[in-house]
């Protein structure tokens, strides 16, 4: 895999595949080459069957990711046909995080903010330190924060909250963001890198094909939609899977299966 920017780090490790937001000075805030890394990143990922769960983390201290860089505006956001070529760029990062059909994790330390937080809620669990703030500032800037982004914090927190945060664009402490739904699990900031090992490392040895089901079905429910010609075709994959005949051996000779994604 070869990036442009060294703004943006990968690694595969023990079947995980560590994504890392590395634009400490800025605090981590997106810029255009790093969300064109990002697509690099996460095509790799999705087509490696050895990369069975992804974690998504901040470099440093001080942010998971602080939002856009804005030193970038004035220059590849100027006026609306720059900002659509920003869009274009920024959003095929987006999708390819979207799409990828394997569990995403987010750790979260210190800010996430506005765009940053926007890329944690594409995240299937988000795991945050005691010290994290989360916002959204797009009232504050005078621009609107995407459709897509939108849904995704009213399915996690409901429409009041959504419209609290984005109409006062107040940052929340990591406990309230734990109290609305915003994040799964608070944690003390020595313990977030062990809790999120963890949990990537039982996703790790899980059944490839059920999560990848789970995943596409939870999405489904979240977006409305109902794709049954896809459910079906998930089940099946699953029912007629070497994964599901070894699941069920495993059971029953009282031992750990050894899933293979197939």
């Amino acid at each position: 895999m070869k990036l442009d920017t060294d703004k943006m780090q990968a690694a595969k490790e023990g079947g995980i595949g560590w994504v890392t937001f590395n634009n400490p000075e800025r605090r981590n805030a997106m810029s255009l080459e790093m969300w064109q890394a990002a697509q690099v990143i996460f095509d790799d990922y999705a087509r490696d069957p050895e990369v069975r769960v992804v974690v998504m983390k901040g470099a440093g201290d001080k942010a998971f990711v602080s939002g856009a860089d804005i030193s970038q505006f004035a220059e590849r956001r100027n006026n609306a046909e720059a900002a659509a070529e920003y869009n274009r760029i920024s959003s095929a990062g987006a999708q390819a995080m979207i799409k990828l059909e394997k569990p995403l994790i987010a750790m979260i330390r210190g800010f996430c903010m506005g765009g940053g937080l926007a890329i944690a809620m594409r995240a299937d669990l988000r795991i945050a330190s005691e010290d994290s703030q989360f916002g959204i500032p797009a009232a504050k800037l005078g621009i609107a924060y995407a459709h897509e982004s939108v849904r995704a914090l009213v399915s996690l927190v409901g429409p009041a909250y959504a419209k609290q945060i984005l109409f006062t664009g107040r940052q929340l402490k990591a406990a309230e963001a734990l109290r609305i739904g915003l994040v799964n699990e608070v944690v003390p900031v020595d313990a977030l890198e062990s809790t999120v090992r963890d949990y990537a490392a039982t996703m790790s040895v899980n059944a490839p094909l059920s999560m990848k089901a789970s995943k596409l079905t939870v999405n489904m429910v979240v977006s409305g939609e109902r794709d049954q010609a896809m459910l079906d075709r998930l089940a099946k994959e699953c029912f007629d899977s070497a994964d599901y005949k070894e699941g069920r051996t495993a059971f029953m000779e009282k031992r750990k299966p050894a899933f293979t994604g197939r």
